[in-house]
């Protein structure tokens, strides 16, 4: 199977990787290395991607912007940030991607906890990833026949804890690589409409 990854060189991009590259055939995405370069607030550097790679079996996103700040300092510019990159890049990956996918193939995008745990300072995060998994559940029943689309929703993950702890005392980190398991589950699997929950 040929797996576009999108944000591969993150945390979670990496233990994607580390997975699925044991059965499959990984294309690299990101801003700045990989196999190929994309900017997902960018529709022509979507469309760009998907002429260069080709046909793939499964589209997965691991990425997406938000910002975290005070609600009493939270305005419209800010929201924007989690709006235009986290949301509208996952939406308009499939947008896009749906007319260069091959037959039966699956989109897999990322949400988190904090669509259903919210946290001081984590309003953008919160709406951005409800409004993903709502998206995602919404398209499921309008996507051409063939064609599935999940969203996965990790906890605070381990290798990202020495920059989040001070914001999710309490929480139970989930190591990427068990994280992970989720994207499998999309890419591997027969569901659609599903928001995998991995606590």
């Amino acid at each position: 199977m040929k797996v576009l990854l999108v944000g591969a060189s993150g945390i979670v991009g990496r233990g994607i990787d580390s997975e699925l590259s044991q059965r499959h055939d990984i294309i690299r995405a990101s801003r700045a290395s990989g196999d190929v370069n994309v900017d997902l607030m960018d529709i022509a550097s979507i469309r760009a991607m998907f002429e260069k790679v080709g046909k793939v079996d499964a589209v997965v996103s691991a990425t997406g912007k938000v910002h975290f700040g005070d609600f009493a300092e939270m305005d419209d510019d800010k929201y924007r940030i989690g709006i235009n990159d986290k949301l509208m890049g996952q939406v308009n990956l499939v947008l896009v991607g749906r007319d260069h996918v091959a037959d039966n193939a699956s989109f897999t995008l990322t949400t988190g906890i904090l669509s259903k745990d919210p946290i001081r300072y984590g309003s953008s995060a919160s709406m951005v990833n409800g409004a993903v998994e709502s998206f995602v559940r919404a398209a499921a029943i309008e996507m051409k026949p063939g064609l599935r689309i999940n969203a996965v929703s990790p906890g605070v993950i381990l290798e990202a804890m020495e920059g989040y702890a001070p914001y999710f005392r309490g929480h139970d980190p989930v190591p990427a690589a068990r994280a992970a398991l989720g994207y499998a589950k999309s890419v591997e699997g027969l569901q659609t409409g599903q928001v995998f929950e991995i606590f």
